[in-house]
């Protein structure tokens, strides 16, 4: 029997006006008055009426807030569950009709409608609860180094490159933490149990993948895995030419994408499959180049600037491969000895580089971040510096850089307690980085925290043996311990290992070493600026290392001297100035205050 409206009876005066009747689906209490919605029994919204001689129909009709049928254009015996309606607001209702019905094949009739009805929405339900579920959301993942399975070493700049390149796609996506590269690298050739590193890395989800060349065909492995119980999410395999790399790539940041079940804006699908450059040349040129920015080793940092310019050349529009370029001009005076000309010229490639980038790309993180350290240590914009890193993390959260250097920044400006939650963060997006454990180091060191500085710095340096930075570090932190023969030990290590010959850094330990012993603490920082005066006539070093040392010889006038020479050299060394532990006995002079105002610090 075909369900009645109100407009099915409009030649019926009787019915059509029966039908505006109006009944709860819950108590079935009819009510004549039509400007009422809601059942004064219990407050259901209430549901149209029908005639007393279609029984039937009726008690469907009672059920019209929860079931209907569908367009007539459909098949009469396919039923649409409303499942906005509450569960038990249905069972009330299906157990009500049939408890109402009349003969007792209208009884049957309706228990069975009542329990297909049921079984419906208990799988529709169940299905929503489970699909919504679907699983646990996914909030952590890490993209473990691909293999190299082509037997050739020489491309195995395109498996690291391709691991590199999905993690900055994932990075853009809204709400998930990915790890970064050098958290995930020091897996690489190891067999590793997914639980195991899942605990490790404290993500939920792990991205593995192969690379095979066969001439001039790729064969790509993915799979993810969930890190919780073992299980395999997905897994996919992609066969192209090399030529077709780098819609690979999107190809594949999407697929994954849509396996960690993310709901993308269409803002953000464009961001984690954007592609910067349509150059096959370029980008394999890009890929070769983070390959040895990786290494930082002094000697990598300059082929991978070599390697970032052929990039851009192959493609003066690849905003990427300039941010590159400008990234190893920043971090390749810090991973060797330099002369400040150099560093200088380095720091004007840098801001060229920068420029062409940002002019190409405004939305990189990398762009922002650059920019941010470049206004800080030489601009010293420190305002200026603070949003640049703001809108780095905005872009790209899991960038640990950004949080790493911004860090510095709230140091270096007297801001202690924002300063160590942001290399925390830092930390928490890329545990085993050398340089952000060194930097947490660091951050005891100038809160005047000496013994937790040089545990953590131990730490580091079992991690990583032969980080010079590591073992610098730990020298001044011997230092303003009054540990003079462990400092001499790790100035050595640090020389050796910044590239310095092994005769000149043990004459230089053996001189501190005589030194020491003939004059105790006295002895060694006369010893400490007579060296560092001889670098700094050599065109190395900095007057504020001068200033260093004089200001742990209590020469007041001669360390602020040499101050005002570094002010007057614009050295970026001077943003240390409040946080160095070797300027505390300056800190109660107003020649110092005075310094700080116009470096711009905040004490």
């Amino acid at each position: 029997m075909a369900h009645k409206t109100f407009g099915d009876n409009e030649g019926d005066p009787t019915k059509g006006q029966y039908n505006k009747m109006k009944r709860c689906p819950e108590c079935w209490r009819d009510y004549t008055d039509d400007t009422l919605n809601f059942c004064l029994e219990d407050g259901m919204p209430l549901v149209y009426g029908v005639s007393a001689d279609e029984p039937a129909t009726a008690i469907l009709s009672g059920l019209e807030a929860i079931v209907t049928k569908t367009p007539q254009s459909e098949s009469p015996t396919r039923v649409q569950v409303n499942t906005n309606a509450p569960n038990s607001v249905l069972s009330s209702a299906l157990l009500g009709a049939v408890n109402r019905s009349g003969t007792p094949l209208q009884k049957r009739y309706l228990l069975s409608l009542a329990l297909a009805l049921l079984l419906i929405t208990g799988a529709y339900f169940a299905y929503k609860n489970f699909k919504s579920a679907g699983g646990p959301q996914i909030e952590s993942i890490a993209v473990m180094p691909f293999a190299n399975e082509s037997g050739n070493a020489e491309i195995e700049y395109l498996s690291d490159g391709m691991t590199e390149t999905l993690i900055n796609s994932l990075s853009q996506l809204p709400n998930l933490k990915v790890m970064s590269r050098n958290s995930v690298f020091r897996y690489k050739g190891k067999e590793s149990d997914t639980q195991k590193v899942g605990s490790e890395l404290n993500v939920r989800a792990l991205i593995t993948g192969s690379v095979k060349q066969i001439g001039d065909q790729l064969i790509i492995n993915i799979s993810l895995d969930d890190t919780q119980d073992n299980h395999h999410i997905w897994g996919e395999q992609y066969n192209r030419k090399q030529s077709d790399l780098i819609s690979l790539q999107s190809e594949i940041a999407r697929d994954v994408s849509n396996k960690l079940k993310t709901k993308l804006s269409g803002t953000d699908e464009r961001r984690v499959t954007k592609v910067y450059t349509a150059n096959p040349e370029a980008y394999q040129l890009y890929l070769q180049a983070l390959y040895y920015w990786n290494k930082r080793t002094p000697e990598d940092l300059r082929r991978s600037i070599v390697l970032f310019q052929q990039a851009a050349d192959k493609d003066s529009s690849y905003a990427q491969a300039y941010a590159g370029l400008a990234l190893a001009y920043d971090v390749l005076p810090k991973n060797s000895n330099m002369p400040k000309q150099d560093i200088r010229d380095m720091q004007l490639k840098e801001r060229a580089a920068l420029t062409k980038a940002r002019e190409l790309d405004d939305s990189l993180a990398e762009v922002h971040a650059i920019l941010a350290r470049l206004k800080e240590e030489i601009d010293w914009d420190f305002v200026g510096s603070e949003m640049e890193f703001k809108r780095a993390v905005e872009l790209n959260p899991s960038f640990a850089t950004a949080h790493q250097w911004y860090s510095d920044l709230l140091m270096e400006t007297g801001r202690r307690e924002e300063a160590i939650a942001e290399i925390d963060k830092a930390h928490d997006i890329d545990p085993f980085s050398r340089v952000i454990n060194a930097t947490i180091g660091l951050r005891f060191y100038e809160a005047r925290r000496f013994d937790e500085a040089i545990s953590q710095l131990k730490r580091v340096i079992e991690m990583e043996p032969n980080y010079p930075l590591a073992h610098s570090f730990l020298a001044d932190m011997y230092r303003s311990n009054g540990m003079y023969l462990e400092a001499i030990a790790e100035t050595r290590l640090a020389d050796a290992l910044y590239g310095e010959s092994p005769e000149n850094s043990e004459r230089k330990a053996a001189a501190f070493t005589q030194a020491l012993q003939a004059g105790g603490a006295q002895g060694y920082w006369r010893k400490s600026l007579e060296l560092n005066m001889k670098e700094y006539e050599k065109g190395y070093g900095s007057a504020y290392d001068v200033a260093d040392n004089d200001a742990a010889l209590s020469d007041k006038d001669r360390a602020f001297e040499w101050l005002e020479k570094s002010f007057a050299n614009h050295e970026e060394e001077l943003v240390n100035l409040i946080v160095n532990p070797a300027y505390d006995g300056l800190s109660s002079d107003s020649r110092f205050a005075d310094l700080v105002r116009r470096v711009g610090l905040r004490q």
